[in-house]
C-alpha cells in the first residue's frame, strides 16, 4: 500500500514523501496515529499543490530575511558593560547582551541564533554571527563600551 507521510518517521522517510508499506502497518498503525494518509489521486494532487505553496512561502521568507540581513549589516551597534580602569570587563559580553542591543535598535533576533567566536572580556570592536533563516547568516559588527560612557 502506498501512503503519504504526514510526520517524519526515522525508518520510513520525511513528511510529504510517498512510501510503500505493508497493508497491516498502514491500516493498524500509521493511518490511525495520523502519521500517514492513503495515497490516492486526490491526495497526491493536494500534496503537489501544498508543496508549491510551501515553496512560495519559503521564498518569501528568504527574501524578507535578506532584507533584514542588509539592515543588520549597516547598523553601528554598541553594547555597554561594566568595566574596570584597564578596560577589562567584569564578566563577559554574551549573545543575550547583543540580542538586547539589537532589540533597542528595533530588530528582534533570538539570542540562541547569535554566535560569538570567543568570550569577550575586553572593551573594543568585535564581530558576531547570527543565523537569520535556513541558509542566511549575517555578521553583526558591534563595539563594547564601558557603562557610564553612553553619556
Amino acid at each position: 500500500m502506498k501512503v503519504i507521510l504526514r510526520k517524519d518517521v526515522a525508518t520510513l522517510g520525511d513528511a510529504g514523501e510517498v512510501v510503500a508499506v505493508r497493508n497491516g502497518y498502514a491500516n493498524n498503525f500509521l493511518i490511525p496515529q495520523g502519521i500517514a494518509i492513503r495515497a490516492t489521486e486526490g491526495t497526491l494532487k493536494a500534496l503537489e499543490t501544498e508543496k508549491k505553496q510551501q515553496a512560495k512561502k519559503v521564498e518569501l521568507q528568504r527574501k524578507n530575511a535578506r532584507e533584514h540581513a542588509q539592515k543588520i549589516e549597516q547598523l553601528s551597534l554598541k553594547v555597554f558593560a561594566k568595566a574596570g580602569e584597564s578596560g577589562k570587563l567584569f564578566g563577559t559580553v554574551t549573545s543575550a547582551d547583543i540580542a538586547d542591543a539589537l532589540k533597542v535598535q528595533g530588530i528582534e533576533i533570538d539570542r540562541r541564533k547569535i554566535t560569538i567566536e570567543a568570550p569577550i572580556k575586553l572593551l573594543g570592536k568585535y564581530e558576531a554571527a547570527a543565523k537569520i533563516f535556513m541558509d542566511i547568516t549575517v555578521k553583526i559588527q558591534f563595539e563594547v563600551e564601558a557603562e557610564g560612557a553612553e553619556a
